[in-house]
């Protein structure tokens, strides 16, 4: 951990993903949103919103505070920021519900929610780039897995500024062609800037640092590595870009999703033989839990590509978008960031507590923090639910698909409670207990 310290609130950035991530499963369970409502409608933007942001943009916030100095060996430019940067994202996207349950008539519409939940997001988003940015910023020229990073962030602020444009439309704030016409047809840029850019592109660089890491494999910049870089994006520049452009001059972003689609396969082509290459050059040759399940999630990634594939082949690429999305959010990036994150849990928890006594005395390893084969049940029903919910959505079987959300729900309950029993070292063996000496960890916040 080179140049870094811990990130006081990553661990409550974490809590609270993993809420949000609970409550959207718990919603699919009771059949709220998508696919028992259109992809569109309010319902379901609630759901979509709840896991772009409430989960999947915490969790990647928090990793980011985390191990952005770790990638380019600079300490965080502000330790302070991250604290008051959760409140606006978590307050924002409450507003932002209460936004979609109003246009849904679920809730009175007294006052209109989009204009203040675009301001709050808005400058929640600007204080997480704006201290992560600054960070790499001070640590040029960067190594390859920032550079990932920096065009992740910049998709991030191409997302936050889409949706501030959508809500304001939505709110009446604005009107006129150009941002009228964003906002009806700048909904397929937006997803890519936030699913391909933000939280994709930017997993795939933290994994090439993290997994090397965590499997003790060479860790290297090589021409594969780079193709993967300069092919996403470019992509991403073209979909986000060139997308948006022809928006605002009256046309249809269609043509430039397309020769971004096959930009984006070569590089996740290119990335899916970096992958098997650190895992074939591994020094650690019993691999953890953690890199079994992300390769289950890299899996799920490859499974994107190639049902996108066929289903454009056969015409179906619209009609099944819904499955697409879904296995892009729940099979690879939910996949990924449940396994990555039961080992950094694990890691920070172990730094924290036994970190300060190393060297002194005898001290636990990582893996004495957890249970392996107890957690891995909860991963396999996890994913079992996620493959069966996909094959739902592909057959249209709503009412099927609501019980393999609860197997979802289950293996997502699970795995946050193995979480939190390594936060609170119940499963270290009391003969390795040295919490006289170590420090004890705070469950949301590190000391």
């Amino acid at each position: 951990m080179v140049g870094a310290t811990l990130s006081r609130w990553s661990m409550s950035y974490f809590a609270v993903a993993l809420a949000c991530l609970l409550a959207g499963e718990a919603l699919m369970v009771v059949g709220f949103g998508f696919p028992s409502a259109e992809l569109r409608a309010p319902d379901s933007l609630v759901l979509v919103h709840l896991i772009a942001i409430g989960w999947l943009s915490l969790l990647m916030f928090g990793a980011l505070f985390q191990f952005v100095p770790v990638l380019v060996a600079k300490p965080i430019y502000s330790n302070t920021l991250p604290l008051p940067t959760l409140a606006l994202l978590v307050v924002g996207l409450t507003i932002l519900v209460g936004g979609f349950l109003q246009l849904g008539g679920r809730i009175p519409a007294l006052h209109s929610c989009f204009s203040p939940a675009a301001v709050l997001l808005g400058c929640g988003f600007a204080l997480a780039l704006w201290n992560l940015g600054r960070t790499l910023w001070q640590a040029r020229p960067l190594p390859l897995a920032a550079r990932f990073v920096t065009v992740g962030l910049l998709c991030a602020a191409a997302t936050a500024t889409l949706g501030f444009v959508f809500a304001l439309v939505l709110d009446g704030s604005a009107s006129g062609p150009p941002l009228a016409d964003i906002a009806t047809y700048g909904i397929p840029v937006h997803a890519i800037a936030g699913l391909s850019g933000w939280l994709t592109f930017t997993a795939i660089g933290v994994s090439y640092r993290l997994l090397a890491m965590f499997m003790l494999a060479p860790e290297s910049e090589t021409p594969r590595s780079r193709a993967v870089l300069y092919y996403g994006t470019a992509a991403l520049a073209v979909a986000i870009v060139g997308g948006t452009v022809a928006i605002g001059m009256g046309g249809h972003p269609t043509a430039f999703l397309l020769v971004a689609g096959l930009l984006g396969t070569c590089a996740l082509s290119l990335y899916g033989a970096d992958i098997l290459h650190l895992y074939r050059a591994r020094k650690r040759r019993k691999i953890e839990l953690n890199a079994r399940m992300a390769a289950i999630a890299l899996a799920n990634l490859a499974g994107v590509a190639v049902l996108s594939v066929v289903l454009v082949a056969a015409s179906q690429f619209e009609d099944q978008i819904g499955a697409i999305v879904f296995l892009a959010a729940f099979g690879w990036l939910t996949g990924l960031g449940l396994a990555k994150l039961y080992k950094i849990v694990a890691f920070l928890t172990w730094l924290e507590c036994f970190g300060p006594v190393l060297g002194t005395t005898a001290t636990p390893r990582v893996q004495d923090l957890v249970v392996e084969p107890r957690a891995a049940k909860w991963f396999w029903i996890y994913f079992a639910g996620v493959w069966s919910a996909t094959a739902c959505l592909l057959l249209d079987a709503p009412e099927v698909f609501r019980a393999s959300a609860v197997l979802m729900l289950g293996g997502t309950t699970g795995i946050a409670v193995e979480i939190a029993r390594t936060r609170l070292l119940l499963d270290v063996r009391p003969e390795l207990r040295i919490l006289h000496l170590a420090r004890r960890p705070a469950l949301l916040a590190s000391q």
